[in-house]
């Protein structure tokens, strides 16, 4: 791991190497809050209480036959925390094991040339200043700068990848768990993908346990894709005209899906549907419709979340993009992919 940089915003770090070398940098990143906050706060313990469970245990045994390279990561990850793998495998599986994990977000999709993807990353409170933007060159794989949490491994939040595939992630509360693979560690192999079919047959294809929602876009390709998942299925939709997502399941393809719909991602599903067709940036910093605000700052929170960032990407021939203090049109950071080249620099 070079030298961490540190904004007033998100901590700029860039890790290369082996996936072993990868996850010891994003654990030595995030040790200090992991160990200092995250580990005593509710949501660790009570996840962490289930990682001798025979649910994550035969999680474990998929991702290491399944995805080594990703649980060689993890177990980087693990100790670049200094903490036991059994705690930080089952805090990366903690949408699998809790169907209310404290993982929010709202993201808005408008097809086009260039299309957008643009989205608020909601999180735990706790955690807000503490979180940072990874450039990673994993050795012989794909490189990607992503949002990252402390404690976690990358691809359940926004990212973009060196092939110019670019992705929003959205939690999703399916209330039964599938007989397959953590919802992040598949999060992490769609980021490794270098082209949209890879990622939708990775999904499609691989047991699931837990539920996201993505929104995928590659530069060179026009589709903008809207891609729900869970144990109990997977419903792809090519994006037509301007819409939103929150935090539960809304195609028709998964309207049998038992899930968790909570105030605040029913109130910021309809706040986003009524406000579509203004600009992305604005509508994700929005506070003023009824019921409980897209852009998340209460303290008070009912589902513990507030928004850490927001990030907007164009993807065209190549893909551009911004991320910002949440409410704030100035960017703080810019991403690029061109010709295959990503570059990540602060503003």
């Amino acid at each position: 791991m070079k030298g961490a940089a540190m904004s007033d915003f998100l901590t700029q770090f860039a890790a290369t190497g082996t996936a072993r070398e990868i996850g010891f940098a994003l654990g030595r990143f995030g040790r200090q809050a992991v160990q200092g906050k995250l580990c005593r706060a509710p949501a660790w313990q009570g996840v962490v209480a289930e990682a001798d469970s025979d649910f994550v245990t035969a999680m474990a045994a998929r991702v290491r036959a399944d995805f080594p390279e990703i649980w060689d990561e993890i177990e980087g990850l693990a100790e670049g925390l200094e903490l036991p793998l059994a705690e930080v495998f089952a805090w990366n599986c903690r949408g699998d094991i809790w169907a209310g994990a404290p993982d929010g977000c709202t993201s808005v999709m408008v097809p086009g040339s260039p299309a957008v993807l643009a989205h608020n990353e909601d999180g735990l409170p706790l955690l807000a200043p503490h979180c940072g933007l990874v450039e990673a060159r994993p050795k012989g794989a794909t490189g990607f700068v992503s949002f990252v949490y402390p404690g976690s491994i990358p691809g359940h939040t926004f990212a973009v990848n060196a092939a110019g595939l670019a992705m929003t992630v959205n939690n999703i509360r399916a209330t039964r768990a599938g007989a397959g693979l953590p919802r992040m560690v598949l999060g992490r192999a769609v980021l490794a993908c270098t082209s949209l079919d890879e990622a939708v047959a990775l999904l499609r294809e691989t047991p699931r346990a837990g539920g996201f929602h993505y929104a995928l876009a590659q530069a060179g390709n026009p589709r903008l894709l809207s891609v729900e998942f869970c144990g109990d299925g997977v419903s792809v939709r090519e994006i037509a005209a301007a819409e939103a997502h929150a935090n539960h399941l809304i195609h028709p393809a998964m309207a049998g899906v038992a899930q968790q719909v909570t105030e605040s991602s029913r109130d910021r599903q309809a706040r986003a549907d009524a406000l579509v067709g203004a600009a992305p940036l604005a509508i994700l910093a929005d506070h003023a419709g009824p019921g409980l605000p897209i852009l998340r700052r209460a303290e008070d929170d009912p589902d513990d979340e507030n928004t850490i960032a927001t990030a907007r990407f164009e993807i065209g021939a190549g893909v551009h993009g911004t991320v910002h203090v949440p409410g704030d049109p100035a960017p703080a950071f810019r991403v690029s992919v061109t010709g295959g080249e990503l570059a990540l620099t602060r503003v």
